[in-house]
């Protein structure tokens, strides 16, 4: 089915958000990018993960005791969050930058005009499917990242104190780097530049940010979106880090920052 079929038949009768987030779904569920960015997404936090605790139990016993029991293995496991959260914000991105890409953008804008609306169906869409699979991909990670470290009798389980919280948290982060794509991708409309801006992001910015002199670099660092995620999904504390809360505040705020912008562009540009 064609976009331009799915949004024709998604002119809002009686209530507008309805509408819009069905055709939303629709446009979502059909395209072929969608399958393989969320399937990207669980391959690489489930598959990263997995290889890294295999590797730190194979050279366990070539570890001192004090590297043994510095070892976080929930953290661990989920490291391969670093590599998923590439693939879920081009995801993001892609939600509304194909659409201006094709110019199928317009006829979304006819069948539903008032843009503010276009706007929360795509993030309350993508919110709730991008949080669906990360999570299902995090908790995968986690056990079978546990499962390795079981071998050596050092896994962790969701009842040990900040467990849950981190494989949730790492699932939280997945969504809010995804929404930061799906906001850059409204804000500039052009997927690759979109795309170059949340790389930069993510993983250049922390590198720029290490030039800085003592303590700017440790202060501002702690802000950073990966710093923040790896805050999140991180059970032992870590004085370079923020805590789990302020680090999902700076995470949500940011990311609030960038929706709002993108808010009012997609209010006072052309299409």
């Amino acid at each position: 089915m064609s976009s331009a079929t799915i949004a024709t038949r998604s002119v809002p009768t009686g209530s507008a958000v309805p509408a819009a987030l069905r055709s939303e779904a629709t446009k979502l569920r059909t395209v072929r990018s969608t399958v393989w960015t969320l399937l990207a997404t669980v391959v690489a936090t489930v598959g990263v993960g997995t290889l890294i605790s295999v590797a730190r139990v194979g050279r366990w016993d070539q570890l001192s005791l004090r590297e043994q029991l510095a070892i976080d293995p929930t953290a661990l496991s989920l490291r391969g969050v670093y590599l998923a959260q590439l693939a879920i914000g081009v995801l993001g991105v892609l939600v509304i930058s194909s659409e201006y890409t094709t110019g199928m953008i317009r006829t979304t804008l006819t069948a539903v005009p008032r843009r503010r609306t276009v706007l929360f169906a795509k993030v309350a869409v993508f919110t709730v499917v991008a949080f669906v699979v990360a999570e299902v991909a995090s908790f995968a990670a986690f056990f079978v990242g546990q499962s390795v470290f079981a071998s050596k009798h050092v896994d962790a389980s969701l009842s040990d104190p900040g467990v849950l919280r981190a494989v949730v948290g790492a699932g939280v982060y997945l969504t809010l780097i995804g929404l930061l794509g799906l906001a850059l991708g409204t804000l500039l409309r052009r997927t690759a530049g979109a795309i170059a801006t949340l790389f930069g992001l993510v993983l250049v910015a922390p590198a720029l940010v290490q030039a800085l002199p003592s303590p700017w670099n440790t202060d501002v660092g702690k802000l950073l979106p990966m710093n923040a995620g790896r805050a999140l999904f991180s059970v032992r504390s870590n004085s370079s880090l923020l805590t789990p809360v302020d680090a999902l505040l700076a995470l949500v705020v940011a990311v609030g920052v960038v929706l709002v912008l993108a808010w009012v562009a997609i209010e006072r540009r052309d299409a």
